[in-house]
């Protein structure tokens, strides 16, 4: 006696597998360290909460946690850790230095991410500014795949664009 295949069967057992593959998929994804582009708002909201004024580094940390490096006035840097959800600091490091403050006013950060979020940006990891005004944002667009968009501080548009 032989056995017949079941096609149909075949076909759900290849369909509930896609399905689950997909599922662990976008569940990394979304734990891999990047935050919707729409939740910049809230980020600058806890950090201007917090006391920042100048913006060197912005990054998604997994979950609702970001990692702001900046300056609180004139005098004092600050690396922290905080909790968009609640608003709580992780982690903390202030730091006394000469020189006076520099970095990213939050409207810099706001025109970055306009300019990004116009290249298809969807998801950020990283907002970067270094002392000549270079901005660079890391991120992912709707397909998940990683972009980086540089702009310049002060200004609107994009100076490069690169997609992997």
């Amino acid at each position: 006696m032989r056995l017949r295949k079941h096609p149909m069967k075949r076909k759900m057992i290849v369909a509930g597998s896609l399905a689950m593959l997909m599922l662990g998929v976008a569940a990394a994804h979304a734990s891999d360290g990047s935050l919707s582009s729409e939740r910049l708002d809230a980020v600058l909201e806890k950090a201007a909460a917090f006391g920042f004024q100048h913006y060197q580094e912005i990054e998604a940390k997994g979950g609702d946690n970001v990692k702001i490096e900046g300056w609180l006035d004139d005098e004092w840097q600050a690396e922290v850790r905080l909790s968009l959800e609640t608003g709580q600091t992780l982690e903390e490091e202030r730091k006394r230095r000469e020189g006076g403050a520099w970095g990213m006013s939050e409207d810099d950060v706001r025109m970055a991410m306009v300019a990004a979020v116009a290249e298809g940006m969807v998801e950020f990891e990283e907002i970067e500014v270094d002392r000549d005004g270079s901005i660079e944002i890391e991120g992912r667009d709707a397909d998940g795949r990683e972009i980086e968009v540089k702009a310049r501080q002060g200004e609107s548009g994009v100076v490069e664009v690169k997609r992997d």
